[in-house]
């Protein structure tokens, strides 16, 4: 039985941040903020409606000609030292995201924050170097083409990466010349709270970036549909990514979506199998699953799938479940108790579809301070089907499914066989065989014999089928935030 969670002493409030200012929603309605690892109501998060969001998209309406006439170097000092800002808050950071995702310490203090830092200071240096291209052509005329940008745009983050995919996405959105009116997730806002006293301690012209909480179906929809909006970056679930899309579409409005993932780790017998099974390890059970790239199908050649279920198990049953600001901590909590149950169902679920469990499957109840704390074990099944819901449906916890596969064909039949394309990765000395799986694999994003090296934030990153529509990363994200406009000048040969 999951424990009601029960309110802090300290309950903080966390206000918008709109026009370089601080301020109450309209309403003065306001959600609970919980703990994962305890169940604590810790903060009371603006609960924004239509009001808030005509305020911050006026305010970025009004601050988007100046901050667009500003020379690209000029912008790029703001990045650079708001993302100086986090860093001489580096511990202030971390120990908050840790706190409101339940994700273990290390993962923050390794992961999440200085990827964040990176960001910043990647689009900071894209703001000076991105450029266009002109193309000359015969009898005096030469066409060039300009990218402008958009003007009022909004970034929608989601709650596995608070800090890191929120600042992914304003931070190309502003090195390009537009303003911001940020959304972040209800259930994980803390860490954009602190990323908005950055902005104000940097001093930001007032309007260029705002932040805007609350629930997606209101203050959400209201700023996808506001008249002000140009463009919506969103990371989040496919269902809420169909909506957007829609309602996009009938506005004529330029989307980026980076979706749901349902990926494969296909492990050949001629890998290195160390390698393999410490990576396919991290691949399945990393941020408590809590990953879009998460390697949640693992397909294993038939010769050693005996070799490699036992090692999955054994190093599953080796995480450490434990309090998140315990460096020790391996596994942390799910982000909420509704998540919680979603995992603990889908378990339920796999066993109904003929699923044996290996190891885990049960919510995991620790003592002191994390006794009420949502956690659940690291959970391995096999004996499913590729048809079967949990082979099929984005789980998004510590559960992975393992099957054998007997040759190159039919891994690839399994890796593709669902609805979603994001990610896969692929363990096996024949580098011949790594080339053509990554050709026919429908993902965005193939590692070969590695899975989520530090991203080069140079590369496209984003995903096909109901994975995503669109790419973030590099210069694929300036252009996202840009419109092109071809000019053809006719001079006297």
């Amino acid at each position: 039985m999951v424990a009601e969670p029960v309110h802090s002493e300290n309950t903080v409030k966390i206000q918008n941040f709109i026009n370089n200012q601080f301020v109450a929603p309209e309403q003065n309605q306001w959600l609970d903020v919980y703990e994962p690892a305890t169940a604590e109501i810790y903060a009371s998060l603006a609960a924004s409606t239509t009001a808030d969001v005509d305020a911050a998209c006026a305010a970025a309406s009004k601050a988007a000609p100046a901050w667009a006439a500003l020379a690209p170097a000029a912008r790029a000092k703001y990045l650079y030292k708001l993302s100086a800002a986090i860093k001489d808050r580096f511990d202030e950071f971390a120990i908050a995201e840790s706190k409101d995702n339940g994700k273990p310490i290390n993962n923050s203090r390794t992961i999440d924050i200085p990827r964040s830092i990176d960001n910043l200071r990647f689009y900071a240096a894209a703001a000076e170097h991105f450029a266009s291209e002109s193309h000359a052509g015969s009898s005096g005329v030469i066409n060039f083409t300009l990218r402008q940008p958009l003007g009022v745009v909004v970034c929608i983050s989601p709650w596995n990466f608070p800090l890191h995919l929120l600042s992914w996405k304003i931070a190309p959105a502003l090195a390009a010349g537009n303003t911001v009116v940020a959304k972040p997730s209800e259930v994980t806002p803390n860490t954009a709270n602190l990323l908005a006293e950055c902005c104000q301690q940097v001093g930001f012209p007032p309007g260029v970036i705002n932040f805007v909480h609350g629930q997606g179906a209101e203050a959400g929809a209201a700023l996808v549909n506001h008249p002000l909006v140009k463009a919506v970056s969103f990371t989040g679930s496919t269902a809420t990514g169909r909506v957007i899309a829609r309602q996009m579409a009938e506005q004529f409005k330029k989307y980026s979506l980076e979706m749901g993932g349902k990926n494969p780790s296909i492990v050949f017998a001629d890998c290195d199998l160390d390698k393999a099974i410490e990576g396919i390890t991290r691949a399945a059970f990393s941020n408590q699953g809590q990953v879009c790239l998460c390697g949640s199908r693992i397909l294993v050649e038939q010769s050693i799938y005996p070799q490699v279920r036992a090692a999955l198990v054994a190093n599953a049953k080796a995480l450490v479940i434990g309090d998140p600001q315990d460096p020790a901590t391996q596994q942390g909590a799910l982000v909420s108790s509704e998540h919680q149950q979603k995992v603990l169902d889908y378990i339920q679920l796999a066993q109904t579809e003929g699923g044996t469990l290996l190891c885990g499957g049960k919510a995991v109840q620790l003592p002191g301070r994390c006794q009420n704390g949502w956690f659940v074990e690291p959970t391995l099944i096999e004996g499913l089907n590729q048809d079967c819901r949990t082979n099929q449906e984005e789980i998004f916890g510590p559960v992975a499914t393992i099957q054998p596969f007997t040759d190159e064909a039919e891994a690839l039949k399994l890796a593709n066989q669902t609805d979603y394309g994001l990610a896969c990765s692929i363990w096996s000395r024949d580098l011949d065989r790594c080339q053509r799986m990554a050709h026919k694999i429908e993902a965005g994003i193939i590692w070969v014999n590695s899975w989520m090296e530090r991203r080069d934030l140079r590369t496209p990153f984003g995903g096909v089928k109901q994975s995503g529509v669109g790419r973030e990363g590099g210069f694929e994200a300036m252009r996202f935030f840009t419109e092109t406009k071809n000019v053809c000048i006719k001079y006297q040969a």
